[in-house]
């Protein structure tokens, strides 16, 4: 994993190696650099070596030196497509680099490049005879890619905080991306906390043409299923089993050692079993987090499936105490603010395993490709309570019968989960699963922000995904949503910066092309069926993991966030329009008091008061 950071326009080196330099903890390998003669064009790179560790240094140019490349993250089939370009005549430099194929692969096939590519990616490549740059992101944006226009420079990074150390950069927080931080938890693409910046999205594309300095956008892939309704149990299930292994397979190709993340549960406990399979003999090491408080507790279906699958398990326990103690570092180095609390046991999980190893595996994305969450059971249950109870006065006296009830600190508790529940369905059920997750509804952040909320707006990506399914099942539309904002701008965010901030590669094994591609065609009964989620998943895991894995209960990355935030002293933020400070006062003195949870609300806003832009004190307008 690295980082990459650069500009079109003003500025010079002094600028692109601050720029660089504050990527530093993504790629503690080696630094490049790349200023183009000719042109007022700058790349910069930071570089944590896995692959080619002799030979893979950035920026990477071709022999003539008419393409340069900076590049972030793993190509899985780069040996495939080293093969296809040697017998088309390229000439390689490197022994096995992936960065090369991406500049050779650019002159073959240009803006078609990345159509080619089975892997996680952001990549920057400057072309000096067409006088153009050409960015891409993979497909689900497990990597990274903030781009901006200020003053007539292109600016692009990894990361925000390095848009920041240009001198000419004016970094300024967006009104309408803090109201959407507090409607999702997250910031979906591409929308960015900044103003001016946005996030380039998973599957998209930017093309700037220097001589007209024109930006183009486009999408090479988005995700949409496509259900084959009539396909056949036995054979799919085989079929899965299949290519999981094979992307297991893949993710293990490194000239490091690689681990694998352990929760107990069925995604990650198929990572473990199937790498276990393919180095025999040479042993594993898996890592996992656990809490002092016991319903939050994996640490026993860990050590459980440690043991069943042969692993050498390393864990560590998540305090109150550790966690008030990291929380300033934590929230401090996030960069862009993303408000999941598993981001905290993400950190230390990700820390500790770089003690040992430079990758580890995830089972990231086999709740979205699967249906594993907890709001693919209520469906069925929300439409009936719609047809018979509405959202009218009924619907608000239940609400208000439900704020009643005793507010446990338990993970997942029944009275959580119905206040979660009865807020969704204030909504159509376009938007129960934004609700579901929302830390504020739209009238709160209209208070908080002192300003007119829009629901058509502050929702509007969530609405594309399930406007852009007309006549597909509440199953499915909730696949997509989860599928192309949740697990792109939540999930695969949280681990990537926390990952980086000990410079750790993880890899999300269900994100494997050949394999999304096939669970884009599976049909919904085959994922949730008589309220069993993932239950082709599970069958093709027979034999392959213990049936007490399989039949375990979903836990979920849960955070005692309830409880700790009793403790915690909630920070005043700086907005960039409202008041809120005295709203928060209140919601936090009616948490404390038991009165109310306002857990999701209070971590929020924890979360914005440690943002910081570089160059100042606590971010401000």
């Amino acid at each position: 994993m690295c980082g990459l950071a650069g500009f079109l326009g003003a500025g010079d080196r002094d600028d692109l190696v601050a720029m660089t330099r504050a990527l530093a903890h993504r790629g503690p390998d080696g630094e490049g650099l790349y200023l183009d003669p000719d042109a007022a064009v700058r790349l910069g790179h930071r570089r944590l070596s896995i692959i080619d560790i002799a030979d893979g240094a950035q920026p990477m140019a071709s022999a003539d030196g008419d393409i340069v490349v900076v590049y972030n993250g793993e190509i899985y089939n780069h040996l495939e497509l080293r093969r296809q370009l040697e017998r088309r005549g390229h000439v390689f430099r490197t022994d096995h680099s992936d960065t090369e194929v991406l500049v050779h692969g650019w002159r073959e096939w240009g803006e078609e490049l990345p159509l080619r590519l089975n892997g996680m990616f952001a990549f920057a490549v400057w072309d000096r005879r067409r006088h153009c740059l050409f960015m891409a992101r993979d497909r689900f944006g497990e990597k990274p890619l903030y781009w901006a226009e200020q003053g007539g420079t292109l600016f692009f990074a990894s990361e925000l905080s390095a848009l920041a150390r240009h001198r000419a950069f004016h970094a300024e927080i967006a009104p309408a991306a803090v109201c959407k931080l507090l409607a999702h938890g997250f910031i979906p693409a591409p929308n960015a906390y900044w103003r001016d910046v946005r996030k380039l999205p998973g599957g998209g594309w930017l093309r700037y043409d220097l001589a007209e300095r024109r930006v183009s956008l486009g999408r090479y892939w988005t995700f949409a299923l496509a259900p084959e309704p009539d396909m056949d149990e036995a054979v799919a299930t085989e079929t899965l089993r299949g290519l999981l292994e094979q992307a297991v397979a893949r993710r293990l190709m490194s000239d490091v050692p690689i681990g694998v993340f352990l929760s107990g549960g069925i995604d990650s406990s198929m990572v473990a079993a199937f790498a276990a399979r393919q180095r025999r003999g040479a042993g594993i090491d898996a890592f996992a987090i656990g809490f002092a408080e016991a319903s939050f507790d994996e640490l026993p279906h860990a050590r459980a499936a440690a043991a069943a699958l042969g692993l050498r398990l390393h864990a560590e326990t998540l305090t109150l105490q550790n966690a008030g103690a990291l929380i300033p570092e934590i929230l401090g180095r996030l960069d862009e603010p993303m408000a999941d609390p598993s981001l905290l046991p993400t950190f230390l999980l990700c820390r500790f395993a770089r003690r040992h190893t430079s990758v580890a595996l995830s089972g990231d994305g086999g709740d979205e490709l699967f249906a594993g969450y907890d709001t693919f059971a209520a469906l069925r249950l929300a439409r009936l309570y719609q047809r018979v109870i509405g959202r009218g006065g009924l619907h608000r006296g239940l609400r208000r019968l439900a704020d009643l009830l005793p507010k446990s600190a338990a993970n997942m508790s029944f009275d959580y989960k119905l206040r979660r529940a009865l807020g969704g369905l204030e909504h159509g059920p376009e938007l129960w699963h934004p609700a579901w997750l929302a830390p504020l509804d739209a009238a709160q952040i209209a208070e908080l922000m002192e300003t007119r909320v829009d629901p058509e707006e502050l929702y509007a990506e969530a609405l594309a995904v399930w406007r852009g399914s007309p006549g597909a099942s509440d199953v499915d539309r909730g696949l997509e949503y989860y599928t192309q904002l949740y697990l792109q701008d939540d999930i695969l965010t949280k681990v990537d910066r926390a990952a980086m901030m000990h410079g750790l590669e993880t890899r999300a094994v269900f994100l494997d092309n050949d394999l999304v591609d096939f669970a884009r065609r599976l049909p919904a009964s085959l994922k949730f069926r008589n309220g069993e989620r993932k239950y082709l998943l599970k069958r093709a895991l027979r034999g392959i993991l213990p049936d007490a894995i399989l039949q375990r209960r979903k836990k979920g990355f849960g955070v005692p966030l309830m409880a700790w935030l009793k403790e915690l002293d909630i920070p005043p933020v700086a907005l960039p329009q409202g008041r809120g400070e005295d709203m928060v006062r209140r919601w936090s003195e009616a948490h404390r008091s038991g009165r109310a949870d306002h857990r999701l609300a209070l971590w929020t806003w924890m979360v914005m008061a440690h943002h910081r832009i570089p160059g100042g004190a606590a971010a401000r307008p």
